[in-house]
C-alpha cells in the first residue's frame, strides 16, 4: 500500500449505483498525482513533478487492468485527497469506476472505513488493492476472489513486509487496530491478529512495491511485466537518475 498519508476528507460519496451487479467488489486505493504529496520517499533524488508523473501512471495501470474483471466484481476507486479531484473525475467517466473518498487519520482507519462502506452496499466479498505494484496482473484479483470462497481473509504480501492486497468476507475493524503502518511488521502482525480473531487466511504470491529508488531501479529492466506507459516512465526516470549520478561524479 502507498505509505504516504493523505489529508483527512470530511465526507463520503454515496454512489448512484446503489444495487450491486455482483456479490464481489474491488476497491482501488489511489492518490491523485499532486506534486509534493505523492511518492515522497522518492524525493530526492526524483523531483516532486517526476514522482507525481509516476504516481499518475501507477493509478492508471491498476484502473485499466482491472477492467478485465468487471464481470466478476464491481470496481470502486477510493480517492485521496478527494473524489472531486479532476484526475478521479476523468477516471470515473472514462473507466467506469465508482468513486468514494478515503476517510481516516491513518491507513488502517481508511481501509476499515472503505471495507465497511462497500460491504454496506450488499457485497459479500471485497478486495482492496493499492497502486504500488505495477507488475500485478488482473489474474491476481480473480485468484484472490476465488480464495475468499473458502477463506475469511486473503493477503498479498509485499517484499517490504506490508501487503499490496487484502480481501475480506465481512468487515473486521480489529484487523486494522494497533498495526505499525509503514513498517516491515505490517503483514506479520496482521496475520497474527487474524489468527487471534479466528479468521481463516490465504496468501497470494509475494510482490515488490514501488516505494523507494531501489524499487524503481529494480523494476526498470522488467518491461515485460509492466504496461508500456509505466515501463516508459520508469525507464525514463532511471535514465535521469543515472545521468544525475554521473554528473555528480
Amino acid at each position: 500500500m502507498d505509505r504516504e498519508q493523505p489529508k483527512k476528507s470530511s465526507s463520503i460519496h454515496h454512489s448512484a449505483f446503489s444495487v450491486p451487479h455482483s456479490d464481489a467488489a474491488l476497491v482501488i486505493f489511489g492518490k491523485a498525482p499532486i506534486p509534493g504529496q505523492v511518492k515522497t520517499r522518492l524525493c530526492p533524488p526524483l523531483t516532486p513533478d517526476e514522482a507525481a508523473t509516476l504516481q499518475g501512471s501507477l493509478v492508471l495501470d491498476v484502473v485499466e487492468r482491472s477492467r478485465a474483471v468487471t464481470r466478476q466484481m464491481d470496481r470502486f476507486l477510493a480517492c485521496a485527497p478527494s473524489r472531486e479531484h479532476v484526475f478521479f473525475k476523468i477516471l470515473e467517466e472514462r473507466q467506469g469506476v465508482r468513486l468514494i473518498n478515503q476517510v481516516g487519520e491513518d491507513l488502517g482507519l481508511r481501509m476499515d472505513r472503505a471495507f465497511r462502506e462497500v460491504f454496506a452496499k450488499g457485497y459479500k466479498r471485497v478486495l482492496l488493492v493499492g497502486t504500488d505494484v505495477p507488475t500485478l496482473s488482473a489474474l491476481s484479483y480473480g485468484q484472490a476472489l476465488g480464495l475468499l470462497s473458502a477463506h475469511d481473509l486473503v493477503l498479498g504480501p509485499s517484499l517490504d513486509g506490508g501487503y499490496y492486497l487484502i480481501g475480506l468476507t465481512k468487515p473486521v475493524p480489529d484487523l486494522f487496530i494497533d498495526i505499525p503502518w509503514s513498517t516491515d511488521q505490517v503483514c506479520v502482525l496482521t496475520r497474527k491478529k487474524a489468527e487471534a480473531l479466528g479468521l481463516k487466511t490465504a496468501l497470494l504470491p509475494v510482490c515488490r512495491d514501488l516505494d523507494t529508488v531501489d524499487d524503481l531501479l529494480a523494476l526498470a529492466p522488467l518491461a515485460g511485466g509492466l504496461s508500456a506507459r509505466t515501463a516508459g516512465v520508469i525507464q525514463m526516470l532511471a535514465g535521469r537518475l543515472k545521468s544525475r549520478s554521473a554528473t555528480l561524479d
